[in-house]
C-alpha cells in the first residue's frame, strides 16, 4: 500500500497547478524522507488531509490521482437512499368505507389490548403485591428493571403471556422477558415477578424463558436473570418437566449459552427453590442480595420434615452461606440497589468493542402512521393495497421495488427504517407460482447482500379448490413454487422480522416465515387472526367425514366459533405464538429498534469456543 506514496508522486502534483497552501503542505512530505517508514501512520494521516484539500482546491482532480484517500460510504449511501422512487400513499375516495370500518374494528381490539396491559401491570394483584413489598420488603419486578437498565425506554416480550388459560390466569407468564440497554450493551433480560403465584414456574412460564433464550441465541445477546422463584407447580409437573422442551432445557441452553461465549449474569434477589436454583448457579457470574436472596433445592419446611431440624433459610442456603461456604454466588450485595449496580460494573468487564453511538438520519414517512388504524384489515376482504401500509412504514415512503410488474400478488423491494436498510416481503392477495417465484429469487438476494428481511403477513383465507384438470395443474406449480419459497427463507442467513397485520393462514404463513421458520422476531398487530384456516370460510373448506356421519348445522356452528376465538391475536399471544401484540402507529419504532439490536453482534466477540464457564 505504501509503496504507492512517494515523494516523487506527490511532487509531480505541486509545481504547475498547487496553491500556496498546499505548496505549504506537501515540504511535510518530503523534507524528512529518511523517516517515512518510521512515521508512516502521521504521513497517511497528512496525505489524506492533503487530498481533501486538494479536491477542494482544485475539483476537477479525479479519483484516479488518489487511489487510496477513502470517503466514509456513510456520507454517500446518505445522499442516495433519499433517490428510492416515492410511493402514493393517498387513499382512494372509493375504499372510504373500507377504511372505517377497519377503524372501528382496530379501535375495538386496542380498547381489549389496553384492558389486557392493565392487568398485566398489576402483577399478581393488590394484596400480593403489599405482602411483596412490605411483609417480604423486596422491590417490584419493574422497579428493579427501572434500577437494571440505562435510561432507555426497552423492548417487553410477550407481555399477554399467560391469560385465559386451561389452568387460569398468570398474567406476563409469572416474569418478564425482553431486551434493554445496559452499560449501552443490548441485554435480554428475564425478571421473575414473585407477585404472581408467589413467583411459582407454570408450562407457560418456562416456555417464555425458553423463547427469550432462544432470541439471545439467535440475536447473541448478554443475558441477565433477575430470579425471585417458588420452583415448579406441582399439579401440572407433566407439562413442564419431563420433554426436551420442558424446564430443564433452560439449563441445557445456559451451558450452550457460555459454549457460544454469550455472557450471563444472574441477581438472586429473592428465593430460589428446587429448579429454581440452578438458573444462578450456572450463570457466568452471580450476585445474591443479603436478607431476601436464598437458594437451596429443598426449603427449610422439608428440611424440618425430613430430619426434624428447625433452620431458617438464611442459614439453609442464605447469601452469606453461599458466598462464603458452598462458593455458588461470586458477589454479595447488602441492598438490591447494590446488586443491579454490581451487575452493571460486571457488564462493563466484558470487553466489548461497540462502535460509538452514531445518530442515523432518516426522514420520516410523508403520512401519518395512525392511518395504520383504518388499513389494519377487519378480514381478508378488507384487505386495502399494500403499498398504503408500506408508505406509512417507511423512511420517507421510498421503496425501491424488486420485479413491479411480476406476480404483483407480492410486493417486494428495498427501503430503509429509521436509517437501516431493510428487505421487504409483503402479502398483496394470494401466494402464487409466479408470486412465491419472485419471493423466492428477492429472499436469495437479501440473504447473498446481508440485507435483513422484513415479512409483512396477511395471507389467504384457504385457495380455492380446482374444478378442473388444468387448475389442479396449477394448483400443482403453485405448490411446488411455495416450497421453493419455505426453502429460501428457510436457508436465508441474514435476520428476519416477520409482521402479522391481517391474517396468518395455512401453508401460505409458512412461505411467509411464520413461527415455525424462526424469524428473529415475530409480532402481531390487534386485528391478527392466526389460523390454519378463517373461521368465516370454514363452510366452503372441504372436510373429510365418515359416511354414515352427516354432521349437522349446531356442530359447524360450535366449530366456528371455537375457530374464531382460538384464531384471536390474543389468544396467539397467550400461548407465545409470537413475540408480542404491538400496535400498528408503533410498528416502525418497534421495528428499527429490533434492527438496532440484531446489528449489535457484529461488534462482539466473534469467536466460538467449545465449553462453557463451569463453577468448580
Amino acid at each position: 500500500m505504501w509503496n504507492n506514496i512517494t515523494a516523487c508522486s506527490l511532487w509531480r502534483l505541486s509545481p504547475s497547478f498547487m496553491s500556496s497552501r498546499i505548496q505549504t503542505l506537501t515540504p511535510l512530505f518530503i523534507r524528512n524522507y529518511k523517516d517515512f517508514w518510521k512515521n508512516r501512520q502521521t504521513i497517511w494521516t497528512l496525505r489524506n488531509s492533503l487530498c481533501q484539500v486538494l479536491k477542494k482546491t482544485v475539483p476537477t482532480l479525479t479519483c484516479n490521482m488518489f487511489p487510496h484517500c477513502f470517503v466514509s460510504n456513510k456520507a454517500k449511501y446518505g445522499q442516495y437512499k433519499k433517490t428510492f422512487p416515492v410511493l402514493d400513499g393517498s387513499i382512494p375516495s372509493v375504499c372510504e368505507h373500507v377504511f372505517e370500518e377497519n377503524l372501528r374494528n382496530s379501535e375495538a381490539c386496542i380498547q381489549r389490548y389496553s384492558e389486557l396491559l392493565c392487568k398485566v401491570s398489576k402483577g399478581g394483584g393488590e394484596s400480593a403485591i403489599l405482602r411483596h413489598t412490605q411483609r417480604n420488603k423486596k422491590l417490584l419486578v419493574r422497579e428493579r428493571l427501572r434500577m437494571l437498565l440505562d435510561d432507555e425506554t426497552f423492548l417487553e416480550l410477550s407481555p399477554f403471556a399467560g391469560f385465559d388459560l386451561p389452568y387460569g390466569d398468570v398474567p406476563a407468564a409469572g416474569c418478564l422477558t425482553g431486551i434493554g440497554k445496559i452499560c449501552g450493551v443490548w441485554c435480554v433480560f428475564m425478571a421473575n415477578d414473585a407477585t404472581v403465584k408467589g413467583g411459582t414456574i407454570y408450562p407457560i412460564s418456562v416456555k417464555k424463558q425458553l423463547r427469550a433464550q432462544q432470541i439471545a441465541i439467535q440475536n447473541r445477546l448478554l443475558s441477565v436473570y433477575l430470579v425471585d422463584s417458588g420452583g415448579a407447580f406441582l399439579p401440572l409437573q407433566a407439562e413442564l418437566f419431563p420433554d426436551q422442551s420442558h424446564g430443564g432445557r433452560v439449563f441445557y441452553n445456559e451451558a450452550i449459552m457460555s459454549a457460544m461465549k454469550i455472557p450471563q449474569v444472574a441477581v438472586v434477589c429473592g428465593s430460589c427453590t428446587a429448579g429454581g436454583a440452578y438458573v444462578p448457579t450456572m450463570a457466568e457470574e452471580t450476585v445474591i442480595v443479603d436478607k431476601i436472596g436464598s437458594m437451596f433445592l429443598a426449603g427449610p419446611p422439608l428440611v424440618k420434615a425430613a430430619t426434624g431440624e428447625d433452620i431458617s433459610p438464611e442459614d439453609l442456603g442464605g447469601a452469606s452461606m453461599h458466598s462464603k461456604v458452598s462458593g455458588c454466588v461470586d458477589h454479595f450485595a447488602s441492598s438490591e440497589k447494590e446488586a443491579y449496580e454490581c451487575v452493571r460494573n460486571i457488564i462493563l468487564t466484558l470487553n466489548y468493542e461497540l462502535p460509538p453511538e452514531e445518530t442515523l438520519e432518516y426522514d420520516d414517512p410523508l403520512y401519518s402512521a395512525e392511518e395504520l388504524l383504518g388499513l389494519a384489515p377487519r378480514g381478508y376482504s378488507y384487505t386495502l393495497h399494500i403499498k398504503l401500509i408500506l408508505s406509512r412504514l417507511i423512511d420517507g415512503s421510498r421503496f425501491q421495488e424488486f420485479k413491479a410488474k411480476y406476480g404483483t400478488t407480492l410486493v417486494t423491494g428495498f427501503a430503509h427504517m429509521e436509517g437501516h436498510l431493510v428487505g421487504i416481503v409483503a402479502n398483496n392477495g394470494q401466494l402464487t407460482h409466479d408470486a412465491s417465484l419472485k419471493g423466492s429469487h428477492f429472499v436469495q438476494l437479501c440473504s447473498q447482500r446481508s440485507i435483513p428481511i422484513l415479512f409483512l403477513q396477511n395471507t389467504a383465507p384457504h385457495a380455492p379448490e380446482p374444478t378442473s384438470l388444468s387448475q389442479a395443474e396449477d394448483h400443482t406449480n403453485r405448490l411446488k413454487a411455495q416450497a421453493s419459497m419455505m426453502a429460501a427463507v428457510a436457508c436465508a442467513a441474514v435476520p428476519k422480522i416477520t409482521l402479522v397485520i391481517g391474517g396468518c393462514y395455512g401453508n401460505e404463513s409458512y412461505a411467509m416465515c411464520g413461527r415455525s421458520f424462526d424469524p428473529n422476531f415475530l409480532f402481531l398487530w390487534p386485528n391478527a387472526r392466526v389460523a390454519l384456516v378463517d373461521s368465516r370460510h370454514i363452510s366452503t373448506f372441504p372436510q373429510a367425514r365418515d359416511d354414515d356421519c352427516t354432521g349437522d348445522d349446531s356442530e359447524l356452528k360450535h366449530l366456528k366459533e371455537k375457530l374464531d376465538e382460538e384464531s384471536s391475536a390474543f389468544h396467539s399471544s397467550a400461548r407465545l405464538w409470537d413475540d408480542g401484540i404491538i400496535l400498528p402507529q408503533n410498528s416502525r419504532k418497534v421495528i428499527a429498534q429490533c434492527l438496532t439490536i440484531m446489528k449489535q453482534q457484529k461488534y462482539q466477540i466473534a469467536s466460538l469456543q467449545h465449553y462453557p464457564v463451569i463453577r468448580l
